[in-house]
């Protein structure tokens, strides 16, 4: 970290409106996580010598145990666990790994095989697992969750893989719908880690990246569970994503596509249509939504070189449940596609799991352009009532702490924020009416990796925000471990870059932008506050935009345990009008990581 990076954070002419000596604590922040690992986690090798020694002395080999009779090393803790894990975002030969296998992508594959049988599991395994397969570019996240909780209903034992977590990363690893216990993934972290640690010199010192290690682990998990069905969530793409070695689903889905992971996957629709058809397997059925123009023909075609069965969803209204109207436990009219995807996979599970061969495949119509139409059938009390109560953190959640509303949604594309904005401005005017005087609205916004952030904020300025609130997906600006939320691979300072960047963009938008109009946004709702369209704001960390933003409103947040970090008298003036409004109401998008940060600190359940 430069010093130049400090003097930027005070100067005011560039919005950093807050004083928090942020690269110097950021880096003493990462590096205290890095020294605990070290001084804990260098002992794993010690640790595996010391118990390799004793198996030896017992007569026993230790280089091909399997990892069901795996022991846990004791004195391992969680967050031990979690920055071990860490370690394998920024590892050389990982990373190195990586590019040699972009330029080929079926390396991709073959090297998770080998990194299974290295972890003593075997790919034919997977099979018992008796796999539901998604991918798709939004909404891939929420089928999920409705087809799990529908399944589970039934009163299947289920696993569930998906990323990113929010908070702690062992919500990627679900049982039964909640994350797996520290104490479960801290016994299955070592089993795994340990038996590919050890097998490393053997293989030029190669350990599977971050995102492929969890893969791994999740395997592991469901096995040594004995799930009855796994639900898995394509990590980016399908072709070559790692979550692709699976060879027989009884079901793949693919929700919504669109632009997304462009160097990864390509420019257009069609590009991306051909990665995200790659999961489809000969003779398992395919699933889904009616996709853009240009999508569908490739997925068509994928189906067909690969010899799997594809239909196309209904729309949601088209079903007829005998229990009166389908209601969902996610808000969003976007979700309405991928609940009848989610039917669909369920049913078709049921069908081909439960029932005998000639129930395997539904009755289909075949449209005009010859796609095959999935029938909308009635849809069992069990599922009506599994669609009602799937829930899904940080897609369109609303949270209300007494004056103060949020509305998190880690929308992170452009189709994904053109839903996030229609959603918003519907429930944010509901609540609206309802309010005692003048509510407040703010903007908690950022965006990583290669997205549009520009883009995005256009769409945003039509939701009439009296501030903009910009900062990184850093949780808080204080020298403590917070290993689950840490990203090595992005530097400090591009995450400031990149907010002052949004900050820039979104000036420039309503310097731009005609007002007229905007009132008819909130229509039939209180008066709103004077416009604040030109105040913006970036802070540090998340727990300072937060606290700046409540101005002591939410009990949560005022938690004396949290750090208050000292504000500037110009900054305190500025939030006059969110101390005089009745509500204040907060958007939180633009990221998944940044909703997972908002949620440490407003649900302090999520955190334990």
């Amino acid at each position: 970290m430069t010093g130049a990076c400090s003097d930027v954070i005070t100067l005011e002419k560039r919005a950093f409106h807050i004083w928090c000596p942020l690269p110097g604590t950021a880096s003493r922040f990462m590096m205290l996580c890095m020294s605990r690992m070290l001084r804990r986690g260098s002992g794993i090798a010690a640790r595996l010598a010391r118990r390799d020694r004793a198996l030896s002395l017992a007569g026993l080999s230790c280089r091909h145990y399997s990892t069901e009779t795996a022991p846990h090393i004791p004195g391992m803790e969680y967050q031990d666990a979690i920055c071990t894990l860490n370690t394998l975002q920024t590892n050389a030969s990982a990373l190195e790994q990586v590019r040699r296998e972009r330029s080929n992508p079926q390396l991709q594959l073959n090297a998770m095989r080998a990194f299974l049988e290295r972890a003593g599991l075997a790919v034919d395994e997977l099979d018992h697992l008796n796999i539901i397969h998604v991918t798709g570019t939004k909404g891939k996240g929420s089928t999920c969750a409705f087809t799990e909780q529908i399944l589970r209903n039934y009163g299947f034992r289920t696993g569930f893989y998906s990323s990113p977590h929010l908070v702690q990363v062992r919500e990627r690893i679900r049982i039964n719908g909640q994350p797996i216990g520290k104490d479960l993934f801290t016994k299955y972290f070592w089993q795994v880690y340990g038996r590919l640690d050890e097998t490393k010199d053997a293989h030029g010192g190669t350990m599977p990246a971050y995102f492929r290690f969890l893969t791994i682990l999740a395997f592991h998990v469901f096995l040594q569970e004995k799930v009855d069905l796994a639900v898995i969530e394509v990590g980016i793409g399908g072709a070559y994503d790692c979550t692709n070695i699976i060879r027989r689903p009884w079901v793949c889905g693919i929700s919504s596509l669109g632009i997304d992971h462009t160097q990864i996957l390509g420019d257009t629709i069609e590009k991306i249509a051909w990665q995200k058809g790659g999961i489809f397997k000969p003779g398992v059925p395919g699933f889904t939504v009616r996709q853009p123009e240009g999508a569908m023909p490739v997925l068509k075609e994928r189906a067909k070189e690969i010899g799997c069965p594809l239909w196309v969803c209904p729309q949601l209204e088209d079903y007829q449940p005998d229990c009166g109207p389908l209601h969902l436990g996610l808000a969003g009219q976007h979700q309405r596609s991928n609940a009848s995807l989610a039917l669909q996979l369920s049913h078709t599970w049921l069908q081909r799991r439960c029932l005998p061969a000639d129930h395997s495949f539904p009755i289909t119509t075949v449209e005009n352009n010859g796609t095959l139409q999935a029938p909308a059938f009635s849809p069992s009390p069990i599922m009506v009532k599994g669609l009602a109560d799937a829930q899904w953190p940080g897609r369109t959640q609303t949270l209300k702490h007494g004056e103060v509303t949020y509305f998190l949604d880690g929308a992170h594309t452009m189709r994904s924020m053109q839903a996030c904005v229609q959603w918003f401005r519907e429930t944010a005017a509901q609540h609206e009416r309802s309010a005692s005087g003048a509510v407040a609205r703010v903007l908690l916004f950022n965006a990583t990796g290669e997205r549009d952030s520009a883009a995005m904020l256009k769409l945003l300025v039509t939701c009439h925000f009296d501030f903009a609130v910009f900062c990184p997906n850093i949780t808080e600006a204080i020298a403590s471990c917070n290993a689950d939320q840490q990203n090595f691979n992005v530097s400090v300072e591009n995450m400031l870059t990149r907010c002052l960047d949004n900050e820039r963009s979104w000036r420039l938008h309503n310097r731009l932008g005609d007002d007229k109009g905007t009132q008819l946004l909130i229509q039939d709702s209180l008066p709103r506050l004077p416009e604040h369209r030109g105040d913006t704001l970036v802070f540090p960390c998340i727990l300072s935009a937060l606290q700046w933003i409540t101005q002591g409103r939410d009990s949560v947040l005022a938690d004396p345990a949290k750090t208050t970090l000292a504000v500037k008298q110009s900054v305190t003036a500025k939030a006059a009008p969110l101390r005089e409004a009745a509500e204040i109401h907060v958007l939180i998008t633009g990221s998944l990581h940044l909703v997972g940060g908002a949620l440490k600190h407003l649900d302090p359940a999520s955190s334990k």
